[in-house]
């Protein structure tokens, strides 16, 4: 695995991984948010058929990754699953991989206000948040959270113009307190990182970032009371 750029946040060092996750040297912590499992049968029990690869295509990126980091533990930070009802419709293919990566790392699930989880889930452990090293873990940001805090929820997306072509990707949003994950799930949407919905977590300006090439990529966003001519203004790239 080629080297990630080292992400400090909260007096801690991270990595941050180009594939929409954190990895956290000191615990052997990969950390991930809104996997949204079985969101394709979601849709097909709607009549709307997907191919119904997104979950065996979301844990082989997730595997690869703990592999790469040598992860000791895998903290999902909710919306792990599409819906209360996953757990009916997955697969026995799925549910096994499931049991193996948990006997091979620490699985431990964030509650979501999508999934319907329960204790020992497929190995795994069930917490409604986490808190370690004085950092909250939880799936979505709380506006009166005093402590520094790493979450999921919004699908922060970075919409840009390269040489006049419109490119999104999977993105972190984030300032010094507050940090939003990107969506890992295969098949999830997402909002734009300057978005008022992501925005007013955050007292003040902060910023999209991404990895490309091992380096991390950073574009500024205004953050709360931000006026319209600001909000309409394309992001530009400050640093790496």
């Amino acid at each position: 695995m080629s080297a990630a750029p080292i992400f400090a946040f909260a007096g801690q060092q991270f990595e941050m991984l180009a594939d929409r996750a954190l990895f956290w040297p000191r615990h052997g912590a990969l950390i991930v948010a809104d996997l949204h499992l079985e969101k394709a049968s979601w849709y097909a029990a709607l009549g709307q058929p997907l191919p119904p690869y997104d979950s065996h295509d979301t844990l082989d990126r997730l595997a690869a990754l703990a592999a790469e980091t040598g992860a000791r533990a895998i903290w999902c930070l909710g919306d792990s699953f599409h819906d209360r009802h996953a757990a009916a419709r997955i697969v026995p293919a799925v549910a096994e991989r499931l049991a193996r990566q948990a006997a091979s790392a620490r699985l431990l699930w964030v509650a979501g206000n999508h999934d319907g989880l329960t204790g020992g889930a497929w190995g795994g452990e069930v917490a409604d948040e986490l808190a370690v090293d004085g950092i909250v873990f939880r799936h979505q940001s709380l506006a009166h959270e005093t402590r520094p805090e790493i979450s999921g929820h919004f699908h922060p997306k970075l919409r840009i113009n390269v040489r006049g072509r419109p490119i999104a990707r999977p993105c972190f949003a984030g300032d010094a307190r507050r940090l939003i994950l990107p969506a890992f799930g295969s098949l999830t949407g997402g909002l734009a990182a300057e978005d008022p919905v992501i925005a007013k977590n955050f007292d003040g300006p902060y910023e999209a970032m991404l990895v490309a090439r091992g380096r991390r990529l950073r574009f500024p966003c205004a953050g709360r009371g931000r006026d319209d001519a600001t909000a309409s203004r394309p992001l530009r790239r400050t640093g790496t």
